[in-house]
């Protein structure tokens, strides 16, 4: 137990230092399996993690995703997603915000990337929303909430790692993701009412469409309807795996690009680099907080923790209600990626031997990442707006985006409440 404290203890050591923390896991991990259990075995097992990792074939699901994001992001289909809906609510007083908050929604079920999503909409919606005299802190809060959305609806790279990582079936992650995702944006507008109720300046209302305009809007986004037919429907189908669904989303947004005419050789070039270049980054992630696991899994802590929690005499939920506690302060202050594949390896085997299905617990964790990634000081979408406006004040957005983290923590209230909010539409896959 004390050689995984202090594991834990060097990386944070080594974070400080400014060592990535992919890096800062993968060297506790090699050295800590080295001096518990030998140089050998640390170099063989080191070996063998990166082997697997790489020619795992379900983790060829992870760039394909990331490929059809990139290539839907190129192709326009947010601005026609913004559009629909801002023609159906956005006469309404804060009717740009809830068209932000519903784009950012389909958006992310043909993404599945949060950062994506908030960068894409922030191009998107926020020249209208300033336009239409929105207040910055309003309209940041929506697009940063609103991006988070992309890793909850389906098809989602937090929700293939975590299923990869601890062995769930992806489809049924995919299907636990639906209801809480559409919880997550209706909760978010009520929270658009009650703010623009309050301070009605922040948020006036648009223009108001006709029905002909609304259909014609509507006619516009049948690519993306297309897409998540092609996606989701097969793999709920059972036509295709979710690694062949990916495969088939990808192809289908290229050709969607392609037929957009909004590819060039320099452009695919651009796609295909950034695209790499995440997948990269999430493999080296992966195989480090692996091989970190490895080492914490070689101790006694994950049972010595199994068996203190359980002298608290906490009930099962309460005790999963502290986990969830125990993410949101981390969020604040760690990078939510990492934060979870460091803590997996301790958390999930609880969860498990409490009894609690591992589907439900994928989707807490996602909501937990949610919370983080518009958490000051340290949320990554808030960085993102914040270097694609550079106009609007770090300050401006970190006010803007607080009402949007009590509607997330809210949210991963109900979803731990009530685990058949999540389970429903799994327990059909049966």
């Amino acid at each position: 137990m004390t050689a995984a404290l202090l594991g834990f203890l060097a990386i944070f050591v080594l974070a400080l230092m400014r060592m990535p923390l992919a890096f800062s896991m993968g060297l506790v991990g090699v050295v800590g399996i080295g001096l518990t259990r030998g140089w050998m075995p640390a170099l063989a097992s080191t070996a063998q993690v990166v082997h697997e990792t790489g020619f795992a074939y379900t983790l060829s699901v992870i760039p394909l995703f990331i490929l059809m994001g990139n290539f839907v992001a190129r192709a326009g289909l947010a601005h026609e997603l913004f559009h629909a809906a801002y023609t159906f609510i956005g006469h309404r007083r804060g009717g740009l915000a809830h068209a932000t908050i519903a784009a950012c929604a389909g958006f992310g079920a043909i993404c599945g990337s949060s950062i994506a999503t908030a960068a894409t909409m922030g191009k998107v919606a926020y020249p209208s929303m300033k336009k239409l005299g929105y207040s910055d802190a309003m309209s940041t809060g929506v697009i940063a909430a609103g991006g988070t959305l992309g890793i909850m609806i389906p098809p989602s790279t937090i929700l293939v790692i975590y299923g990869i990582i601890t062995e769930t079936h992806i489809g049924k992650l995919f299907a636990a993701g639906v209801l809480p995702g559409i919880l997550t944006a209706c909760l978010m507008m009520l929270a658009v009412v009650l703010m623009t109720w309050h301070n009605p300046e922040h948020a006036p209302a648009g223009e108001k469409f006709s029905w002909s305009e609304r259909f014609k809007a509507v006619r516009g986004i049948w690519g993306v309807l297309v897409l998540v037919v092609l996606v989701l429907g097969g793999i709920y189908g059972g036509f295709f795996t979710a690694t062949e669904g990916a495969g088939m989303g990808a192809t289908g947004a290229f050709v969607f690009a392609l037929a957009r005419k909004a590819l060039s050789w320099k452009v695919l070039m651009q796609v295909l680099v950034e695209s790499a270049r995440t997948t990269a980054m999430l493999f080296t992630l992966l195989i480090a907080a692996t091989i970190f696991a490895n080492f914490v899994n070689y101790t006694s802590l994950p049972f010595e923790l199994k068996d203190w929690i359980t002298s608290l005499g906490l009930s099962p939920i309460m005790i999963v209600a502290a986990m969830m506690l125990i993410y949101v302060l981390l969020g604040t202050v760690m990078e939510e990626l990492t934060m979870v594949l460091l803590t997996i390896p301790l958390f999930f085997p609880i969860v498990v031997q409490l009894g609690f299905d591992p589907v439900w617990f994928g989707v807490l964790i996602v909501m937990v990442i949610q919370i983080g990634l518009i958490s000051p000081p340290v949320g990554m979408n808030l960085f993102v707006l914040n270097a694609l406006l550079p106009q609007v004040g770090l300050a401006a957005i970190f006010r803007g985006v607080w009402p949007m983290v009590l509607v997330l923590i809210l949210t991963l209230g109900i979803l731990l409440a009530f685990p058949g909010i999540s389970l429903w539409l799994p327990s059909m896959m049966d």
